[in-house]
């Protein structure tokens, strides 16, 4: 089960988000503000934060900068009543993976929170090998043979995403949450569009093929 440290200093709303995590399957961590949440993670394992901004001692944008710069890429989303356009661009260019603005609705967080925890899975796993092909998360690039070629960086993580799971069907929607971020314009139909690059692009691969899986959506098929 996925632990998920809520660092929020309102008691109320902090037990509020433990509830709701705990309804979700999730393993709440509570932190009154980011001093105790860098204590509690020398002993706890983590595997995302849904962080509060106004806190005492140590605020979300200071916390979250000092995992950065400390080479930490736990995800984060930050949840907080700063509403103004120039608090949202300092918490991303702090290092935040997401940002809400209270009061949140709780559906919408928990499908922000299950998109990020899927991508951390996808790049902690960096390297995925399907027969004479490789793929390398972190240049973006496959490799057939010996032959590297770089791929931008939606269609790389569509195809990382498909091969991962090879025979399961992934719907668009599920798709779109994976690669695209949600507040994205883009809808389902860029999938599409994505996907038929891809086949084109590897239309001659000996390894994998991507399949249509009519009214559902795509998955890859192994050759081998």
């Amino acid at each position: 089960m996925f632990q998920i440290m809520v660092v929020e200093d309102n008691t109320n709303a902090r037990r509020l988000m433990e509830t709701v995590l705990h309804q979700h399957g999730y393993i709440p961590i509570p932190a009154h503000d980011g001093v105790e949440a860098l204590q509690l993670m020398d002993e706890h394992h983590i595997d995302l934060i849904v962080l509060d901004i106004m806190m005492p001692r140590m605020d979300g944008y200071e916390f979250t900068r000092t995992l950065r710069e400390n080479g930490c890429e736990i995800p984060i989303i930050m949840v907080t009543a700063k509403e103004a356009a120039q608090d949202k661009h300092k918490g991303f260019l702090t290092g935040t993976d997401d940002y809400m603005v209270k009061p949140v609705d709780e559906e919408e967080l928990i499908l922000r929170i299950a998109a990020l925890l899927r991508r951390s899975r996808i790049a902690a796993d960096r390297q995925l090998q399907i027969g004479s092909t490789k793929l390398n998360f972190t240049s973006l690039s496959i490799s057939v043979n010996d032959k590297t070629e770089s791929l931008p960086k939606k269609e790389f993580l569509l195809l990382f995403k498909l091969l991962s799971s090879p025979g399961r069907i992934f719907t668009r929607r599920q798709l779109m949450d994976e690669v695209w971020d949600l507040d994205s314009d883009s809808d389902e139909r860029t999938v599409d569009v994505h996907i038929n690059r891809l086949r084109d692009r590897f239309r001659d691969s000996n390894d994998f093929e991507i399949q249509t899986v009519r009214g559902l959506g795509y998955k890859a098929v192994l050759k081998q």
